[in-house]
């Protein structure tokens, strides 16, 4: 028993090292830092809890974490919603569904730049625009999108709910596929229709499966940094700045490492806290 540990953990041992240097390290070095005043080549200065209230206190970091908020939510929500409404479609058995589902998938693993790239095409603010030719057919006046404070955390949020719903529709499609199928015809034997047999048999079996999707897309909403980098960075007029930009923006622009790492360090606890509370719910349920 011994030996076969040990060659378990002698396979595993490159990507333990690779995982503890690029992860375990740098988050041990950011607690440090974010009790400390980073001073490069004179030496960090101890300040205790001071870059926890300059973050706390500052009105940029309180909005960006309400942004944050908003775009968990809604591509949490959106995402699992057109998710589920795609898993639904494309749940089966047909052999061209594995192409349908495959083209579906595509947006999830697309590099972001070339899905901002993409979507700024589609959201250019000009009338003759991708998006905004379409909405003058139905008679809707062109947009500024990702330009206006007014609509571009909606537009941000409409990328990132087109991006995380394929990941949602393959687990959700999984969830399905494990549903068993006596129960199904059960159901339609006491007179059930396709709605009732789907909220009375085929949810309550997933209910496992709702928890990995929502804490997880949860998870990735908080997090979100890519498309806002790449969409707006932050703008305009910082409608669209988040915490993982705002840290980027304290660390690497303003060399604020020390209050950069106390801002990530409280976005790790809020992603720790929401994965506790999905955990407690799901061990409820």
């Amino acid at each position: 028993m011994t030996r076969r540990h040990a060659s378990a953990w002698l396979w595993l041992a490159p990507a333990l090292i690779l995982f503890a240097l690029f992860k375990f390290v740098p988050m041990a070095r950011a607690i440090t830092m974010s009790f400390q005043e980073v001073r490069p080549y004179l030496g960090n200065r101890w300040v205790g809890l001071d870059n926890y209230r300059t973050v706390l206190g500052d009105d940029a970091f309180r909005a960006a974490a309400g942004h944050t908020v908003v775009l968990a939510i809604g591509e949490t929500v959106g995402s699992i919603v057109v998710g589920l409404a795609l898993a639904l479609l494309l749940e089966g058995t047909a052999r061209h569904l594995w192409f349908v589902r495959t083209a579906v998938f595509l947006p999830t693993v697309t590099a972001m730049a070339v899905v901002a790239a993409l979507w700024r095409v589609i959201y250019y603010p000009a009338p003759d625009g991708a998006l905004n030719s379409v909405l003058g057919w139905i008679g809707l006046g062109p947009g500024q999108f990702l330009d206006s404070p007014h609509t571009s955390l909606w537009s941000v949020m409409a990328v990132g709910v087109w991006r995380g719903a394929p990941y949602d529709m393959m687990i959700f499609i999984a969830g399905l596929a494990g549903v068993d199928r006596t129960l199904y015809e059960a159901a339609a034997a006491d007179g059930a229709g396709p709605l009732r047999r789907l909220w009375h048999v085929a949810f309550p079996a997933m209910r496992a499966v709702f928890g990995i999707v929502i804490t997880l897309a949860a998870i990735r909403g908080l997090r979100v940094f890519t498309e806002i980098y790449l969409l707006t960075n932050g703008g305009p007029n910082g409608s669209t700045e988040v915490v993982m930009t705002l840290v980027y923006k304290l660390g690497l622009e303003r060399n604020e490492l020390g209050v950069a790492s106390a801002a990530s360090m409280l976005l790790l606890a809020a992603t720790v806290v929401l994965t506790l509370i999905a955990q407690l719910l799901r061990r409820r349920s």
